[in-house]
This record gives structure tokens, C-alpha cells and sequence, in this order.
């Protein structure tokens, strides 16, 4: 058994390291996030987990981000949450994924502040945060000169919660996250939003919210736009071929 004290020096040393990795490296953000909160007092399964955490990136060190040319620039985010999933207290994890044509851009993943009492709740909370992002991301890439034709689509795979951004009937069930209520129901009704509901099986972020089995996580790995990459240095003479490699 690893001491207590070479363990918390072990993990104190990774942590920055830890932090670059979930900048650059989105299918690590949940793993990534269930470690952190353990920094402070941790233990022999959390350095077990650590070290799961190094072996992966051993065995995936040629894998990058793939970032694409796409000239339909169209802001398309998959927001999803974890209810209750934290044992400790019962907070819920909620993430989104946001991407501009084929290309991840941003991503989050985060325990929600409050305990959420429904399933709906807490994936109307994470739809608010990433409705957020959204909206400064428009304003980003408006001040970019980027202009983005049709309005950002949200897909969301929890059916009440997609029902509360269209249907102000639902309003008297939402008053202890009326703030959240209302600045989403104001996008949708401004047009400045489409929120759509989208299959469990084909959401994204999936891979920031949950553990996973390997064969759902390699999926959701690729759809996050990780991917493997042949090492190499690209001269002057061979930057056609380094544009060969996206397509």
C-alpha cells in the first residue's frame, strides 16, 4: 500500500498537468473531474484511478483533437446531465460539448452547484449553462466578423426538460429555477435558439458526464473529434500534404 502522504505529493505534482489535459483532451474531462475533487484528502483508490488515467494516455499519445476547415458554419451544442450521481451529495453533473460545423470548440464539465429534485431539473440546469456559452460564443464570433446563418441548435435527450424551453404551460413546475426557465424560454421564443431532442444513443456528451463502457466510450471519443495522428514534421515544401490529411 502507497503512503497517504506519497500519494497526496503525487497527485499535487499531476494536477497541473491534469488541468492542460482537460483544455486539450475533451474524453478525459470526466475523469479528469472525478479525481479533482479528491485532490485535497486523497486516497488509495483515487491514485489507482490516477494511474488508469496514465496508462490511457500512454496508450494514446498519438491521439489529438481534430480540428477541420467546414464552410457551414453552424453552432450545434449537446448539453446532458448525470442526476443525483455524486453518492456524496447527491449533486448531479452537467456538461455540454459545443461545436462550430465539424469542429469541437468547447466543452465543460461541471457538478452542478444544488441538489437537482428531478431529472428534468438538472438537465434543464445543464441546458441553461450551455445556452450561455452559446450565446457568448455568437457574440465572439460576431465581434470576429464570423457570421453564422441559421440560429444554434441545442440537442438535449431529456424530453422535459426540451418541453419546458417551448411550453409555458410547464412554468407553475419550474419556479425554484425560474431564472434558468426564463432565460431560455426567451431565446427560443426570440429565435435566437432551437433546442431539439435527441436519442440517449446519439448523445455526445455522454463521454463528460458518466463512466462508460469501452466500446460507448471509444464511440462518443471519435464523435468528441479525438482521434489518432501520425507523428510528423511538415517542412515548407509539404504543407499541401498536411491539408491531405483532413479530408
Amino acid at each position: 500500500m502507497v503512503p497517504p502522504f506519497i500519494i497526496h505529493i503525487c497527485i499535487e505534482v499531476l494536477w497541473e498537468d491534469f488541468q492542460y489535459l482537460s483544455f486539450t483532451r475533451p474524453e478525459l474531462a470526466f475523469a479528469i473531474h472525478k479525481v479533482s475533487k479528491y485532490m485535497h484528502d486523497p486516497k488509495e483508490p483515487h491514485w489507482v484511478a490516477v494511474k488508469r488515467i496514465l496508462r490511457y494516455l500512454k496508450e494514446t499519445i498519438s491521439h489529438a483533437l481534430l480540428i477541420q476547415p467546414d464552410h457551414l458554419l453552424q453552432l450545434q451544442t449537446f448539453s446532458d446531465a448525470d442526476w443525483a450521481s455524486d453518492q456524496d451529495d447527491r449533486r448531479s453533473i452537467g456538461a455540454y460539448c459545443v461545436y462550430l460545423g465539424k469542429t469541437l470548440i468547447s466543452w465543460s464539465c461541471k457538478q452542478q452547484p444544488t441538489v437537482a429534485r428531478s431529472s428534468t431539473e438538472a438537465e434543464y440546469k445543464a441546458l441553461a449553462n450551455a445556452a450561455a456559452k452559446i450565446q457568448w460564443l455568437k457574440t465572439l464570433l460576431s465581434d470576429l466578423h464570423v457570421s453564422t446563418i441559421h440560429p444554434p441548435i441545442l440537442w438535449c435527450d431529456n424530453i422535459g426538460a426540451t418541453y419546458l424551453t417551448s411550453n409555458p404551460l410547464f412554468h407553475a413546475r419550474t419556479k425554484h429555477i425560474e431564472i434558468d426557465f426564463h432565460y431560455v424560454l426567451d431565446q427560443v421564443l426570440n429565435g435566437q435558439l432551437n433546442v431539439r431532442l435527441i436519442s440517449t444513443r446519439d448523445q455526445y456528451a455522454d463521454a463528460l458526464t458518466k463512466p462508460l463502457s469501452s466500446q460507448r466510450f471509444k464511440l462518443l471519443r471519435d464523435n468528441l473529434r479525438v482521434h489518432s495522428f501520425t507523428p510528423s514534421i511538415v517542412g515548407a515544401c509539404g504543407r499541401t500534404n498536411q491539408h491531405d490529411q483532413f479530408n
